[in-house]
């Protein structure tokens, strides 16, 4: 399977972006997926997950009540909206499938990744 995130962009501070995850070949409708980011000089760190059916979603502290995932199991596709941006959400986003059919905070459980798409947040 390959994934492809897009829909990144340069934005300001308290403004919205809305990611997208595609899959192309094997389709991801039975696995968890997940969102990370990577920032510049910091690790990659995990942003929000969803299982399966979208009945579980979890998300990073820094990110709660501000993005919200979701997914279209029709599609195969999974979307990470972000609203009240700030700069400090600066980074390249991925992401990844999970091999079964919940999401995990941990990028070692996931063994697909999409090649990133940079979302830049001016103040």
């Amino acid at each position: 399977v390959q994934l492809q995130a897009f829909g990144g962009g340069l934005g300001q501070a308290w403004e919205s972006l809305r990611l997208s995850c595609a899959a192309s070949g094997r389709a991801f409708t039975n696995n968890g997926m997940g969102w990370f980011r990577r920032a510049p000089g910091k690790e990659r760190e995990f942003v929000a997950g969803i299982s399966w059916n979208g009945g579980n979603t979890n998300y990073a502290d820094s990110v709660k009540g501000r993005f919200t995932i979701s997914r279209d199991r029709t599609k195969s596709t999974v979307f990470l909206q972000m609203n009240s941006l700030k700069p400090g959400d600066t980074a390249i986003y991925y992401c990844a499938r999970r091999p079964i059919t919940y999401s995990s905070i941990y990028p070692y459980n996931y063994n697909a990744w999409g090649q990133g798409t940079l979302v830049t947040v001016s103040s």
